[in-house]
């Protein structure tokens, strides 16, 4: 396994992750405590999850995600050996379960939901606090086209900010970090973080994959400059770039078979871009999807990639795309199908 320093908070942070929204919906406890060990004996470290995780969110899996962790830390002691990583919910108007649909990231909430987490996960602190999606109106989950309200109504980034310092003085979380955020959102939390000398946002975690380039076009720059590393989610597009969905297919259980509402990589474009991605992989005798980690996993404004799996052996081969070479000849066909087909999925 290789590592990197996230922010400037002293967390070192495994450059792949585990990732969890599937726990308690699509896994079982038992699969999760396997995946944890897989994941641990191969040196990851860092652990993600959220408040609203499982997906997709219900009323009657709300947390789950957060206890079915919480009892592996309970059972196996290994609390010392993760960095783990946790999210509050931004404005929840369309999950009217949480906090009464009424959730925002105003000093009442994350307050609520920080300790409501570390409740579930029976801890005392966070390693990673970050903040899942915008409390306003801006583009994130697919969403193209900035649409300007002046009379919307949005907590301001520096109510926000004052309470996630709080939880960091309180000694519940160790380091900040937003999610879904704009190069503005993530310009403004440094910029109000410097005034007042309070905590620097240490990541961001945004989608990242080879059918969704789009940080690269305002947010790498700032995540070189400012030190704020990508964890980067959805690095196969909900397992799109594997190649199984090709061809119509729908392989039983798996999330875009399950959850047919999931379709924010399956349009035709992204369903060209991806047979293109998996015949290169296979002209190289690669499997596509640790190809698509591999690129991931080289991007300098990458600090770690985010992997999920419904089985071991899917995790097993993603944990072994950290040891995968991709020659330059290899990037230079990769560029070639994405000036072909650029950001079809963004």
């Amino acid at each position: 396994m290789q590592y990197a320093d996230l922010g400037t908070a002293g967390l070192r942070v495994s450059r792949l992750a585990l990732g969890t929204m599937t726990w308690g919906e699509q896994n079982t406890a038992s699969d999760a405590f396997a995946q944890l060990d897989m994941a641990l004996d191969a040196g990851v470290n860092l652990i993600d999850t959220a408040e609203l995780y499982s997906i997709p969110p219900r009323a009657e899996t709300y947390g789950a995600t957060e206890e079915i962790l919480g009892r592996w830390l309970r059972k196996t002691g290994r609390r010392q050996d993760v960095v783990l990583a946790t999210k509050v919910c931004g404005p929840t108007h369309w999950c009217p379960h949480i906090r009464g649909g009424k959730a925002r990231l105003d000093k009442k909430n994350i307050q609520e939901a920080c300790e409501g987490s570390l409740r579930r996960l029976g801890i005392d602190y966070l390693d990673l606090y970050q903040v899942h999606w915008p409390d306003r109106k801006t583009n994130f989950f697919g969403r193209l086209g900035y649409e300007h309200d002046s009379n919307e109504a949005m907590t301001p980034l520096e109510e926000t900010l004052e309470a996630l310092t709080d939880l960091v003085e309180q000694g519940k979380v160790r380091a900040i970090g937003v999610s879904n955020e704009t190069p503005w959102g993530v310009m403004r939390y440094l910029a109000i973080a410097e005034r007042h000398g309070w905590p620097r946002i240490a990541s961001i975690q945004n989608p990242y994959n080879l059918l969704n380039r789009s940080f690269e076009i305002g947010l790498a720059e700032v995540s070189c400059r400012e030190d704020v590393g990508l964890l980067a989610y959805s690095p196969l597009a909900f397992g799109v770039l594997s190649g199984k969905y090709l061809n119509g297919k729908k392989p039983a259980g798996s999330r875009l078979t399950l959850f047919e509402q999931y379709t924010r990589y399956s349009n035709p474009q992204g369903q060209a871009a991806t047979r293109a991605y998996v015949e290169l992989a296979m002209d190289h005798g690669l499997d596509p999807a640790q190809m698509a980690l591999a690129f991931v996993l080289r991007q300098p404004f990458v600090r770690s990639v985010i992997i999920g799996a419904t089985t071991l052996a899917q995790l097993r081969a993603n944990l072994d795309a950290i040891e995968l070479y991709l020659p330059d000849s290899l990037l230079e066909e990769i560029e070639r199908v994405h000036r072909r087909y650029p950001n079809p999925c963004p």
